[in-house]
């Protein structure tokens, strides 16, 4: 399932392109029909993700919200703008050599200027060459927004929907803050506050939206183990302290994730450590993905196990 750091990118490439911009909207399935005749033909206002979620608002007061789920992705194709944000540790300079990722994440060499391409966005991110325009749809498109130089095809969502104000307004209220759309001291308040009134595990409570918006299983795995604390420890047994140190990680990792379009969990990486991260996602994370190796820190194997249906990823020896 695609995590925070992918739909906030997804967002951008939204606001880059479609943003102030009248929006040809189908639905070559069939399955959306309905809501892209009433989006059809109007002026895209702007977009933003919170979370797992993505709005977009087009005037006449209609919103089209979208949810990835586990399987949902986008794929752009056309005038792409390619500069989504890089602006920090793992920022590249165009001059630097290329890498792409062993298994298809190639956002690194989307730093630059606009180019005909196709880039496909999810968890993962991929180019390929574009050849007619508007390019036929591939597969099953829930939707399609087309501009004069942009095309956007949606396959696979949970959650395709025409909203009101309203509706939005409500939907937004049901999730807990994201760092990138709530700034400020309020947000770190209300997330510490909603973790220390439960019992619940920290491992769950990480993965509820309702708590905190956009933490998927490998960041929830990387934050509890970069906290040195224990999947299974109730919300309320946490302290203060704690619980603040984890929204700010949260905060940090989030935009590095958005930045890079990778999960990246290891800091301080330099030279080849830190091309291997780049270009491996097996040398990019502390504890996800790695059932049975031993930990990087203090050699215990690292430990499986599920939790609410969901893959867990923990040191016992360093989280306790």
């Amino acid at each position: 399932m695609p995590e925070g750091h992918s739909v906030h990118r997804i967002a951008r490439q939204f606001e880059a392109n479609f943003a102030g911009h009248r929006v040809a909207v189908s639905s070559p399935q069939g399955r959306f029909a309905e809501g892209a005749a009433e989006l059809d033909g109007r002026v895209m206002l702007r977009t933003f993700a919170v979370g797992k979620q993505m709005f977009s608002e087009f005037e006449g007061d209609e919103w089209l919200r979208v949810h990835l789920g586990l399987y949902g992705a986008w794929d752009f194709s056309g005038d792409v703008s390619t500069t989504l944000g890089q602006t920090g540790e793992y920022s590249r300079r165009r001059e630097v050599t290329r890498i792409e990722d062993s298994r298809g994440e190639t956002s690194l060499t989307s730093i630059g200027a606009p180019r005909r391409t196709r880039v496909r966005m999810a968890e993962d991110e991929r180019e390929q060459e574009l050849g007619e325009w508007p390019p036929e749809p591939v597969g099953q498109v829930r939707v399609r927004l087309l501009t004069e130089a942009t095309c956007a095809d949606l396959r696979g969502p949970t959650a395709c929907v025409v909203m009101t104000p309203a509706e939005v307004d409500a939907q937004l209220a049901k999730l807990g803050p994201d760092p990138l759309v709530d700034h400020g001291r309020a947000a770190e308040d209300r997330f510490t506050r909603a973790v220390l009134a439960k019992r619940t595990p920290i491992g769950i409570l990480l993965m509820d939206q309702s708590v905190v918006a956009g933490i998927g299983n490998v960041y929830r795995a990387e934050l509890l183990y970069r906290a040195g604390i224990d999947p299974h420890t109730p919300g309320s047994a946490l302290t203060e302290e704690q619980v603040r140190a984890l929204w700010r990680d949260w905060r940090k990792l989030l935009r590095i994730g958005v930045e890079v379009g990778q999960m990246m969990t290891m800091d301080g990486l330099r030279g080849k450590r830190k091309e291997d991260a780049l270009r491996h996602r097996e040398d990019r994370h502390w504890v996800y993905g790695r059932a049975g190796e031993p930990c990087r820190v203090c050699g215990t194997p690292i430990a499986l196990e599920e939790m609410q249906a969901r893959k867990l990823y923990w040191c016992p020896g360093c989280q306790h």
